[in-house]
């Protein structure tokens, strides 16, 4: 049993974007879209772009190409940062808020039902059974990462 739930862990995220991709299709937004928007809308504005790339977990010129994407729809602007030019910070434009909103619903709704027949408290423990085992993982990466490969 414990040697699947690794495996059932890994299919999570893939399912969870399945579903929300097929429910924001009708938004026009590929997934690589609404999952960079939805990051800067929760980041919070202003943040670099190589931060913003860090959080998602994608490599700079992707989320390049995405932002200027974006940029060419009118839902976020990139601005030169003040104390390096040559940075850039990301800003969201006012024709986002509604599309962000709306993907914040799709969202809520997808989770209630996942999460359906878990109670408040299932919710709770899960999420802190689920720290637990992220935090033995970056104990053992940040161990692994010390100790040389032979």
């Amino acid at each position: 049993m414990a040697s699947s739930i690794g495996f059932r862990l890994a299919r999570l995220p893939h399912l969870w974007r399945s579903i929300l991709d097929r429910r924001l299709a009708p938004l026009g937004l590929t997934q690589t879209r609404w999952v960079t928007l939805y990051h800067i809308w929760r980041l919070g504005e202003g943040h670099p772009q190589c931060d913003l790339a860090r959080v998602i977990g994608v490599e700079a010129p992707s989320l390049v190409r995405t932002l200027g994407q974006l940029e060419e729809q009118g839902l976020v602007e990139r601005r030169a940062c003040d104390n390096d030019r040559r940075s850039k910070r990301i800003y969201l434009m006012p024709a986002a808020m509604p599309l962000l909103e709306k993907i914040d619903s799709v969202a809520q709704e997808a989770r209630a039902e996942m999460f359906a027949g878990l109670s408040p408290e299932n919710i709770e423990q899960l999420d802190e059974w689920l720290s637990l085992i992220e935090s033995n993982g970056l104990a053992i990466q940040a161990r692994d990462q010390e100790t040389p490969v032979e």
